[in-house]
This record gives C-alpha cells, structure tokens and sequence, in this order.
C-alpha cells in the first residue's frame, strides 16, 4: 500500500531531495558556467520528446538573447540565473508533475514589470516559429 502523506507529495519530496543536491553541487564547483551547463544539458537529455524539444528551444532562446545568464539547475529544471545569483527564467517539465503542460516561467528578478499586474509564467504545449518570436521577446524582457 502506498504511503499517504499530509506534506509533500512523492514528486515534491523528490524535487526537494534533487534541489538538496544542486545546492550541493553548485557550492561544490562554484559559480561555474561549464558545470550549470552540463547539468541543464543533463537535464534537459533525461525528458520525454516533447518536454525535450521545449527545453532544448528556451535553452538554445537563453544562449541567443541573454548569454550573459548563468545556466543552472532549480528543483531539476533548468533555469538561468542573473549576477546576483536570482533565478530570473526556468522551464519546468510536464513530465515532471504530470502536468497536461510545461511551463515557462519568470522568477522576481525578471525585468517584467508593467504597471500593478504582469505575467510571470506561461503554459507551453509545442515549440512553433510563434512560440519561439515570444518566448524570445519575453526572455530579452527578462534579461535586461
């Protein structure tokens, strides 16, 4: 019999477990392009197809208008931080929560803000040359 739980689900403690390890990882190799790529390319390869294709998309968006954004992993997803060290953009698998959609989304050191309400995340269900103009357009917005 499966074990109930009052707190956190499977998927979360499990979330919990990977952010546990990344904290580990990250203090171990430092502020380190090279080391956050791979993870996010590990990452990334360990998706189904489609949740892949997504990622990959926002990776490749990430590296063309806002390179200047460390790569990490957040939780198991990939993510891109500012100088400061703030996640400003993330992408969180489907897959991951059995979600009927991925989502792309905009931590508080994005540079959305327009007015008193703005959007902070995006459901994403196909990479399409459209969807690749606004998640560019939004991912400049954010970086700047």
């Amino acid at each position: 019999m499966a074990e109930k739980s009052e707190g956190l689900s499977a998927q979360e403690r499990e979330a919990v477990k990977q952010r546990a390890a990344e904290l580990r990882a990250e203090q171990k190799a430092g502020k380190n392009r090279d080391a956050g790529e791979k993870a996010i390319r590990e990452a990334i390869e360990a998706m189904p197809p489609n949740d892949r294709e997504l990622a990959e998309g926002i990776h490749r968006v990430v590296a063309e208008v806002a390179a200047h954004l460390m790569p990490k992993t957040w939780y198991g997803f990939p993510a891109y931080t500012d100088a400061a060290g703030k996640v400003v953009v993330f992408f969180k698998a489907a897959s991951k929560y059995e979600s009927r959609y991925a989502t792309l989304g905009f931590e508080e050191a994005a540079h959305l803000d327009d007015g008193d309400m703005w959007v902070t995340s995006f459901a994403l269900l196909a990479w399409t040359p459209e969807t690749e103009k606004k998640v560019t357009e939004y991912i400049r917005a954010a970086a700047n």
